[in-house]
């Protein structure tokens, strides 16, 4: 019989777990101390729970964590993991050591439904929603592995892996929830930021219930060619989403930035940086500029530094805090765009 994971449950669910298997009600705090604070692997590990609940628990339950089926290591320090989810297929996760920063990108899909053209993981299409389990075994392994290294312990977490967080947003949400509350990791929810290409019903949920840091994917400013890049904006207009946007206060500590993948020739003009700056007037924002990296059998082209540069600057001077995001792991498919479980996916006949 398979055992449900303990990883992934709030303490509400712990709670009501205890009642069913008639333990004490304060178990619950005890397996979340053990689980989010401690990071066991085992039931047997809980040695303030007697031995008898321990062996109750531990026959309907595990802790759900698992580690990653292989690794890859980038000359530049990052370091990419594919791990299995759940349901038995693959996803992958992206570690980014900065100096006493560590960035983990986590994926919340296996594959995506919102097909960008400029993106991999599209490509692969859409194998199904992550669970609460699934994405925060990803973060609980990752930490643990670097614990074990000597390596720099995650310092933040960026839903910006596999797959559109707002189109997992129940999971996503809950995932952002354990890692905030004091009874799991207990982290500020300025250590997250989760990515969305701006999914507008769950978009206002995620703004109204969350803290967490928010980056919209916006690439063009362009209704048109945004269209072509992204297909979700005949759905959801970027001019619908800033204005969205524009109802909450962006002043305090929560930030919002927006995220711009650029190709030569298409999306880097003077003209585009102009519409840009129509577009996010009047909002307290920044933005993140992108270098695409090539995939196959995509028409796009890969911009050049000039180029950024300029954009970067006329954003700047018009009062649009920009920045050029350094690229990082290119060399093991790690890079922005380039993540996709698509071959292990074949392999394994799923």
């Amino acid at each position: 019989m398979d055992k449900t994971p303990l990883l992934g449950k709030t303490l509400e669910e712990l709670q009501d777990l205890c009642l069913q298997l008639s333990m004490p009600k304060f178990t619950a705090k005890q397996i979340a101390q053990w689980i989010y604070g401690k990071h066991i692997h085992t039931i047997e590990e809980m040695t303030n729970i007697s031995k008898a609940n321990r062996e109750k628990l531990a026959s309907l339950y595990c802790v759900g964590c698992s580690e990653p089926v292989e690794i890859s290591r980038s000359v530049d320090g990052t370091i990419k993991y594919l791990f299995p989810t759940e349901n038995g297929k693959f996803i992958e996760s992206v570690y980014i050591p900065d100096g006493d920063r560590a960035t983990l990108c986590v994926s919340c899909q296996v594959g995506c439904k919102m097909n960008c053209l400029f993106c991999q993981t599209g490509k692969q299409g859409w194998n199904g929603d992550l669970t609460v389990t699934d994405i925060l075994n990803q973060i609980y392994s990752v930490d643990q592995m670097m614990e074990c290294e000597g390596g720099t312990m995650l310092t933040n977490v960026v839903y910006m892996g596999q797959g559109e967080p707002l189109d997992n947003m129940d999971n996503v949400m809950k995932s952002t929830e354990i890692l905030t509350a004091d009874y799991g990791w207990a982290w500020s929810p300025r250590r997250i930021t989760v990515s969305t290409v701006g999914l507008k019903k769950n978009l206002r949920r995620f703004l109204d219930e969350s803290e967490c840091h928010l980056a919209i994917s916006l690439h063009t400013p362009i209704h048109e060619q945004r269209q072509q890049l992204m297909p979700a904006e005949k759905q959801f207009a970027i001019s619908e989403i800033i204005e969205l946007l524009k109802e909450y206060d962006w002043s305090h500590q929560r930030r919002i930035t927006f995220e711009y993948t650029m190709f030569g020739g298409t999306n880097d003009s003077t003209l585009h940086a102009k519409e840009l700056t129509k577009l996010l007037r009047g909002l307290d924002c920044r933005v993140n500029l992108i270098r695409w990296h090539k995939i196959p059998d995509v028409p796009l082209k890969e911009v050049e530094t000039k180029s950024m540069e300029s954009f970067r600057d006329y954003l700047n001077n018009h009062g649009i805090t920009t920045t050029i995001r350094a690229s990082r792991g290119q060399d093991i498919w790690a890079a922005c765009g380039l993540l996709s479980t698509k071959k292990q996916l074949e392999n394994q006949n799923i």
